[in-house]
């Protein structure tokens, strides 16, 4: 049976610098995000959005909240590291912050118009970029020494990897 919590696989980060197809095609997997997941949960009505994505997991609402929540944080990561030298950027609670009121009961198009705008923004960045940034390093808390590039291939992953939460939950329903 599929691992319900990886419909796309486990992330999997590059080991050394990415090539410049690699960077492009993981750009537009960020870019392709907002649109993706608005159209996973286009439809949906207000059970189907409270129905966990697998048994124990978040509702198809907590996820459309977290993956603004998750990009926001990863934005200001990218700010911070192409502003400061090798920073140290904290993780966060996501079962918490998924647990908080706004994640919870929020209607969802508020995540899906933040996703949108922050993209926009998110994805003239990193289009922007130069070799040089991409190999900026960082310290992250929980995964430890890191490069944009390493940033920039999970949320390439992430995005789809929650909408397929998403549209894989749908598959199984039938909806």
């Amino acid at each position: 049976m599929d691992d319900l919590r990886y419909p796309i696989g486990k992330l999997r980060r590059p080991a050394g610098a990415l090539s410049d197809s690699e960077r492009g095609a993981m750009i537009d997997a960020i870019a392709a995000t907002p649109s993706a997941l608005r159209h996973a949960i286009t439809g949906l009505d207000a059970a189907q959005l409270e129905t966990p994505y697998r048994p124990g997991g978040w509702t198809v609402r907590q996820v459309a909240h977290h993956v603004p929540d998750s990009h926001l944080n990863a934005y200001i990561r990218f700010r911070r590291t192409l502003t400061e030298d090798n920073p140290t950027v904290n993780a966060y609670d996501e079962t918490k912050w998924a647990e908080l009121p706004d994640a919870r009961w929020a209607p969802v198009e508020v995540s899906l118009s933040l996703l949108a705008a922050l993209h926009d923004r998110w994805v003239r960045l990193l289009r922007k970029m130069s070799d040089a940034e991409f190999r900026r390093p960082l310290h992250h808390t929980e995964n430890g020494p890191m490069t944009l590039d390493g940033l920039l291939a999970t949320y390439a992953w992430h995005g789809p990897h929650h909408t397929a939460h998403i549209t894989k939950l749908r598959e199984r329903m039938g909806w």
